[in-house]
């Protein structure tokens, strides 16, 4: 397989997770119980990294037990439920528009975190795709509720940093990424454990179109999805994963269209060719664009940062 053959493989691969991901809200609103989205955050978290630990035995050592922690955390514990917050509180097209925000976020972080050049074309081109989101999925009885706004911008900031701290990081040698989102959708599960029954009490009764639901999010959305996510995060260009994220409202409007009976008119085919075409402009990295500086002194190369396998 030639070098541009495999990196087309690569991000197709990784642009599956956020197509699968584009799947939550209309799973949200059609099969899952309302007012328990940090339940539905936990179910989708938990079961998914136990079963990538079983089956990889492999944890983390040394500082990656601490990473490993914060990754999940910013990926999952916080992500998740202000996922599922914004799709209960927001129209969808909304909600898919404020997490849209991502790539712009992570446009700056690579700056600030990653230290690389200002990428004029990288914030160009997210600014493009979230106006193209924006034409594709907000009609004009779209309604803006304060709260469920706060949470989509919050969890678009949350992924961002996570993805950019991944890159900064990198991933474990001898450390396979099935291992890798394991130990951050444990740690995000985990951390979502005690939140979930504070905040929420009881679970809800869960019916038979809700444990359908749980578990297309739990093992396609969940595992299978961070699988493929983490390991195009750690081998493709930072701003390049981050624009792919633009695919979850683009299949979030689609299925509406085929599902929901919801019309797409002039207006969000043009968006869709927007959104497009940022995606395939942020797969390109112009000439001018810096490399990567080294990263933190605490390389992910060195023995003491390995995982062990047990």
């Amino acid at each position: 397989m030639s070098p541009s053959t495999a990196g087309l493989a690569g991000t197709a691969m990784t642009a599956s997770a956020p197509v699968v991901w584009g799947t939550t809200f209309v799973v949200t609103t059609e099969l899952l119980p309302a007012g328990h989205p940090l339940f539905a955050g936990l179910l989708r978290a938990l079961p998914a990294g136990l079963i990538a630990l079983a089956i990889t035995r492999t944890l983390p050592r040394g500082t990656w037990w601490a990473r490993a922690m914060v990754l999940g955390v910013l990926n999952i514990g916080v992500l998740f439920p202000l996922l599922f917050v914004a799709a209960e509180r927001l129209p969808g097209g909304v909600a898919a528009t404020l997490s849209a925000t991502q790539p712009l976020v992570v446009a700056v972080l690579a700056v600030t975190v990653l230290r690389q050049g200002p990428s004029l074309w990288s914030f160009g081109w997210g600014v493009a795709g979230v106006v193209g989101v924006g034409l594709v999925v907000i009609g004009p009885d779209a309604g803006f509720d304060a709260f469920g706004i706060l949470a989509g911008l919050g969890g678009a900031a949350s992924m961002a940093l996570g993805v950019t701290l991944t890159k900064r990081w990198g991933r474990p040698d001898g450390v396979g990424p099935t291992a890798f989102a394991g130990w951050q959708l444990a740690a995000g599960g985990l951390f979502l454990v005690p939140v979930t029954f504070l905040f929420e009490g009881a679970p809800p009764a869960v019916d038979g179109d809700a444990a359908l639901g749980y578990l297309w999010l739990g093992l396609v959305g969940g595992l299978l999805s961070y699988v493929l996510w983490v390991r195009g995060v750690t081998t493709l260009p930072v701003t390049s994963v981050a624009v792919l994220v633009l695919l979850s409202p683009i299949v979030a409007a689609l299925l509406g269209a085929v599902l929901l009976g919801q019309s797409l008119g002039p207006v969000q085919l043009i968006g869709f060719a927007l959104a497009l075409a940022a995606i395939a402009a942020g797969q390109i990295t112009p000439r001018s664009a810096k490399p990567t500086m080294p990263t933190s002194p605490t390389s992910p190369t060195k023995p003491t940062e390995e995982g062990i396998t047990r």
